[in-house]
């Protein structure tokens, strides 16, 4: 790894990259991902592009991410100290403020499961570590955007594929269709010049080949799982388009004080077929007030029906409806109903998404089950709480449907 290549002379650090890290190093996009094998040296590759970056732009905040509490103590501040700490000098760890300082310059380290505490830092440059892991929500790479906006700050993004979420739909597919902000880099852990030929040959013998691929060589693959594994993004990925202003809407809530989600669905009757055209996903706001933005986007359209909540929160539907919005309790409010339903309408060729629904569209790539020990799924879903966005989805598409009916469409 990038550290053990590194000599020091006085004050001067030499590090000699591995061609993939090298790479990295030469681009001068804004966004840089690299994506890739285990133990391949991503992470200690991080600090020093943080570094270069830092000597760029000059005095100010800068961050450092990882998608845990846990990646920052065991994996981030170690490979960070090593850099600022042991290697360079004029910098020390302030462990009650989590930042690493020079006096001049900041790296705050945070985790990306508290993604509140990106919120208040103005940033030049962000290094992401682990960025692909299930923790680590578009929510926060959001943030980090909104942090760096106001210099245009540069990411590093440094993972190896976890999922098909926010990586792939919003940096992955971006750099692909020629999006010059973004570079990708990817390569296999066998690039790093430490890592054993052998335990490659290993792992690629004894691993399904979905988390070889993934962990081993840095590729996006389905994994074993994934619960939407039938949504197909060059067929259900869609482009947006004018909707008809005759075309009936629906709108799906999830209830929650701190995040809650409404997904618009419009329906082409002819067709049978409906399209997630908007998703909202906000928090800290009264039920008036989410309501108040609802109505405002329904003034121009014709939503027809409104659905949401589980069977029992009887009294947050009555808390809409006292804020205008006619919310009905879904048809079937049972998790696994709606998730079938779901389902046989992307089979149908019936459900599609509008590629500006970036929320939903991660969501879809990272609702999975649990796996239990020898790699198979159970019936439990993984982090089953934090999928506001799909939970919206699962009570409007069936909101017509009497139990066991075809899914051909509904109307207002």
């Amino acid at each position: 790894m990038i550290h053990d290549l590194v000599s020091v002379s006085g004050n001067k650090a030499t590090i000699v990259p591995h061609a993939g890290q090298l790479q990295a190093w030469d681009s001068d996009n804004r966004f840089v991902f690299v994506i890739a094998g285990t133990q391949s040296g991503k992470t200690s590759y991080g600090p020093w592009w943080l570094y270069r970056e830092i000597e760029r732009c000059g005095a100010g905040d800068y961050l450092a991410v990882t998608a845990t509490y846990d990646l920052f103590k065991l994996k981030m501040l170690p490979e960070l100290r090593r850099v600022f700490i042991d290697l360079l000098s004029g910098w020390e760890w302030k462990a009650g403020e989590r930042v690493i300082t020079n006096g001049e310059s900041r790296i705050i380290l945070r985790s990306a499961n508290t993604p509140e505490g990106l919120e208040a830092a103005t940033a030049k440059a962000a290094w992401l570590d682990e960025c692909g892991q299930d923790n680590f929500r578009l929510e926060s790479w959001e943030a980090v955007q909104r942090r760096l906006s106001l210099y245009q700050g540069r990411v590093l993004g440094t993972t190896t594929p976890y999922n098909m979420g926010w990586l792939k739909t919003q940096v992955f597919d971006r750099w692909r269709a020629g999006d010059t902000d973004f570079q990708v880099i990817q390569f296999k852990s066998t690039m790093n010049p430490a890592f054993p030929v052998e335990e490659y040959d290993r792992a690629k013998s004894v691993l399904p080949a979905w988390k070889f691929k993934m962990f081993y060589n840095g590729e996006f693959t389905r994994p074993a799982g994934m619960i939407y594994e039938c949504f197909d993004e060059k067929l259900h990925k869609v482009t947006p388009f004018e909707i008809p202003a005759e075309w009936p809407r629906y709108v799906g809530v999830d209830f929650g004080a701190v995040n809650t989600a409404l997904i618009w669905l419009a329906e082409d009757v002819e067709r049978k077929a409906f399209y997630v055209y908007r998703d909202y996903l906000q928090g800290n706001r009264t039920t008036n007030e989410h309501a108040r933005i609802a109505l405002e986007y329904a003034e121009k359209e014709r939503v027809v029906k409104w659905a949401g909540g589980a069977k029992s929160e009887k009294q947050q539907r009555w808390d809409w409806n006292a804020a205008g919005v006619p919310l009905q309790e879904p048809v079937i409010s049972d998790v696994e109903a709606g998730i079938d339903r779901v389902i046989a309408l992307f089979k149908k060729k019936q459900l599609f998404v509008f590629d500006t629904c970036a929320g939903l569209l991660d969501e879809i790539g990272t609702y999975a089950r649990v796996l239990d020990d020898m790699g198979q799924p159970t019936d439990k879903i993984k982090d089953k709480e934090t999928f506001h966005r799909l939970d919206g989805l699962r009570y409007v598409v069936h909101i017509d449907y009497p139990a066991g009916a075809d899914l051909v469409g509904f109307s207002g």
